[in-house]
């Protein structure tokens, strides 16, 4: 057993890969590990030996693809917790079999994590050379003919994004100090993400936006598709992380869910009550992360079974994110939504006495 907390997901899925490569026999692009084809089921699943990574539309993981199969550059937009570094992660495993070249950005985020660096001890001893040069995530991938992968496209300041300008529509990487450049090999293409939800974002310039192909990853459609992710993913990270066996709780995830969507949407699910909408964004991977934290404590501090009081404290911290305002938002929906609920009793002592 792996003592890797979190594996990267040509490890964690290598047998999936391998069984889809074994029987591939349709066209793949230049440096590709398997077909589009291919990599779309790895996906998506094929509801036998291939477990499904991202639940969704089969049409956006097309577009998707088959964008990587070209010389355009792939951004996945959209609110943040849709599964975006997740699913550009999978597509880089899949893809070239490697997930690992990433760029994550951040506010600090300097050019060189796009470009390249530099060892100043070598520098300094032997002058500027190839030895001397750190290179960035960006240029091994074209080196290699790789996909390379920028988290947080939005979140890297507007000069450094703009160092990707060249990268995109030359398919090179110009080393003034050396007078050389490192040519993309066939194979190569760059993996984005961004999202204009948070605070801090830098948009993209129109001369970058440009040599991109915008895919949006939409939030899960209806509850069910909802729960689906939620509950899948919990036991994935349940498996990860070796937690205590716990039953799969799904009245409480199908809850947590419930409530995260109401809120997002501002309406309760018959319609019938409109709600205020906190500050935060209650996304899906903020479900998974309550229902795993109740998971944990069902486990070790409770009686092994997913009880609202395990969920509750979760589910509060989530929604109030501004202690003032979101706490009024949220004692209101408590008060005028869960409350009335018969079946939800449990749920809404245990909301209060955690809130």
């Amino acid at each position: 057993m792996t003592t890797v907390l979190r594996p990267h997901a040509e490890d964690l899925y290598a047998e999936e890969l391998a069984v889809l490569a074994k029987d591939d026999d349709r066209p793949r692009p230049p440096g590709w590990r398997l077909s589009p084809w291919a990599v779309t089921t790895y996906i998506l699943g094929d509801g036998d030996q291939i477990t499904p990574k991202y639940i969704g539309p089969r049409r956006i993981v097309e577009v998707a693809v088959a964008t990587l199969a070209t010389d355009r550059a792939l951004l996945l937009l959209g609110v943040p917790g849709t599964a975006k570094t997740w699913l550009s992660e999978h597509l880089a495993a899949a893809v070239s079999g490697d997930s690992t070249l990433l760029v994550q950005g951040t506010a600090g985020t300097a050019e060189e994590a796009i470009r390249y660096g530099w060892n100043y001890a070598r520098l300094l001893s032997e002058g500027p050379s190839r030895g001397a040069m750190t290179p960035s995530p960006v240029m091994r991938a074209m080196a290699e003919g790789r996909l390379a992968r920028v988290e947080e496209l939005t979140r890297m300041p507007s000069d450094v994004q703009d160092a990707l300008i060249t990268v995109l529509s030359e398919k090179t990487l110009p080393i003034p100090e050396l007078n050389e450049e490192v040519q993309a090999a066939k194979g190569f293409n760059v993996i984005a993400t961004a999202n204009d939800r948070d605070r801090g974002v830098n948009d993209l310039s129109s001369a970058l936006r440009r040599r991109f192909n915008t895919v949006v990853l939409p939030v899960p459609a209806s509850a069910e598709e909802e729960v689906e992710i939620v509950s899948r993913r919990v036991a994935q990270l349940g498996r990860s992380l070796e937690l205590p066996e716990t039953p799969a709780g799904m009245e409480e995830i199908r809850r947590v869910v419930t409530v995260f969507r109401e809120l997002r949407s501002g309406v309760t699910s018959d319609g019938r009550t409109k709600v205020k909408s906190p500050s935060g964004t209650l996304s899906t991977a903020e479900a998974i992360s309550v229902v795993t934290s109740g998971i944990a404590l069902a486990a070790h501090f409770g009686d092994g079974v997913l009880r609202p009081a395990d969920i509750a404290g979760g589910i509060v911290g989530a929604v109030i994110q501004d202690p003032v305002a979101d706490r009024v938002v949220w004692q209101e929906y408590l008060e005028a939504v869960v409350r009335d609920r018969d079946d939800w009793r449990d749920f809404y002592r245990a909301c209060r006495d955690a809130g």
